[in-house]
């Protein structure tokens, strides 16, 4: 007995392949039963599943429920809700050794996958790679592990409830993109003070309003709309899985999350004066700056929410964020990335505040950046590029950060060129002070994907 998974589906930070082509019951099952064959060797006896609202996630959770109670593992099932519902569960129900989340994220409807912890710490890189060995041996322990539902939604809201700590009602819009936080936010918005108008609440793996990624600006138009139609103060999107947020002020314009990280880091810090703040390597040096004016010791790090945590956990620090809208709260909270929580620290700053969200967004030194550009490289390729590129900007004595990918500081600003972990893509961008200065950027970075055969991004 033992299990081949399709080799795409095994990925740097989870586990993700189309339902019904490169992710099946029978891949569930064997995910469950080495997962949990894994949890065993390592002492663990029980884990702790939940599931987001796409059509496939049910029956994917029942085969992964098999396989871990095959692997002899008591099994907790949470049922549905958002990704950082299963975080907290594992982080509060007392006997849980680890846990697995069905989800897709803010992939497309047909998508699927899982997130994995192993005691409170992410399970992710060479963790799934031995997952995938595992299987392929079968290598597998076996038992008669027990199942058992419990419901930790009530708990769950009310923690994220508990921290809201604003001085005066605001009028928030709020759209879940008919993704997995909908159940949890209609709740928790019944404990907040102020008016909170709501969008494609209702739970629906087919996403009918639009896409739930809220780093895509189309998705967020109708929030936009509704936020102007009605003079809120902000509006607030969530991604198809519950940890990543979107944050519109009430102009309509987009605070990215480098941006909204400036206004959290400002508040702890001002609760924890010194303290390392993390971000990753595509956030501004504005971020970067502003940390260090406010007194506060900015630390750039790897993108990769598996890699965040684990770098929180290592130093100690407070806050966390990506410029994808991943916050991670240790601050009052468990240190994982949770955007309702994060939506509840937001809004009690600006509800403390004698500035609006819009008056603070005007007040942010401005730079000109390029989106993130994403462009095709093949699973062989993208990383030799990274080692050319940083190979021929190492000889030319550039200034060059090599914490994931290169990142090169020059005169005009910065520039960025990594390979994506999860995808076979090369991930770009870039900012300066002015227009010139960016397109002194874009030509270096163009040359550079030229040199190594490369056609550069439409910029």
């Amino acid at each position: 007995m033992s299990h081949q998974f399709d080799p795409t589906i095994l990925r740097e930070y989870d586990i993700r392949g189309i339902v019904g082509e490169t992710l099946k019951a029978e891949d569930a099952r064997a995910i469950g039963r080495s997962y949990g064959s894994m949890l065993a060797r390592s002492g663990g006896k029980c884990a702790a599943i939940g599931y987001d609202g796409r059509l496939s996630s049910p029956m994917l959770e029942e085969a992964t429920v098999q396989g871990l109670n095959e692997a002899g593992i008591d099994v907790v099932r949470i049922g549905r809700g958002p990704t950082p519902m299963l975080y907290y569960a594992v982080n509060t129900v007392p006997g849980v050794d680890g846990g697995i989340m069905i989800t897709g994220s803010h992939n497309p409807p047909n998508y699927n996958g899982f997130k994995m912890m192993k005691g409170k710490k992410s399970f992710f890189g060479k963790d799934i790679q031995a997952l995938g060995q595992v299987a392929a041996k079968g290598d597998w322990t076996s038992g008669q592990g027990t199942a058992r539902q419990i419901s930790v939604f009530d708990e769950y809201v009310a923690r994220i409830a508990q921290d809201y700590d604003g001085k005066k009602p605001l009028k928030v819009v709020w759209d879940a993109g008919n993704g997995a936080t909908g159940d949890a936010l209609v709740q928790l918005v019944k404990k907040l003070p102020g008016t909170h108008i709501l969008l494609n609440e209702v739970i629906d793996g087919t996403f009918p309003a639009h896409h739930p990624d809220p780093t895509e600006p189309h998705n967020l138009i109708q929030l936009q709309e509704k936020v102007a139609a009605d003079k809120a103060d902000l509006g607030i999107a969530f991604d198809g899985d519950g940890d990543r947020i979107g944050v519109i002020d009430a102009k309509g314009r987009i605070l990215w999350g480098d941006q909204l990280m400036i206004i959290l880091a400002d508040d702890v810090l001002k609760a924890k004066p010194g303290s390392t703040i993390i971000a990753d390597v595509k956030a501004s040096q504005v971020l970067y700056d502003e940390i260090a004016r406010m007194g506060g010791a900015p630390l750039m790090w790897r993108t990769g929410h598996s890699l965040i945590k684990s770098k929180m956990a290592e130093t100690g620090a407070p806050l966390a964020g990506e410029m994808s809208g991943h916050i991670f709260f240790a601050d009052r909270y468990y240190g994982y990335d949770d955007a309702l929580y994060a939506a509840v620290r937001l809004l009690g700053i600006v509800a403390r505040s004698d500035e609006t969200i819009t008056q603070v967004r005007d007040r942010l030194p401005t730079v000109l950046n390029t989106p993130e550009l994403r462009f095709p490289c093949s699973e062989t390729r993208k990383f030799q590029v990274i080692d050319e590129v940083k190979a021929r900007l190492e000889a030319a004595g550039a200034d060059v950060s090599a914490i994931d990918g290169v990142r090169v500081n020059t005169a005009d600003g910065w520039w960025l060129l990594r390979a994506s972990n999860t995808q076979d893509v090369l991930v770009a961008r870039a900012e300066a002070k002015d227009e010139a200065g960016l397109a002194r950027l874009k030509a270096i970075l163009a040359e550079q994907l030229k040199a190594s055969d490369i056609a550069p991004p439409a910029f």
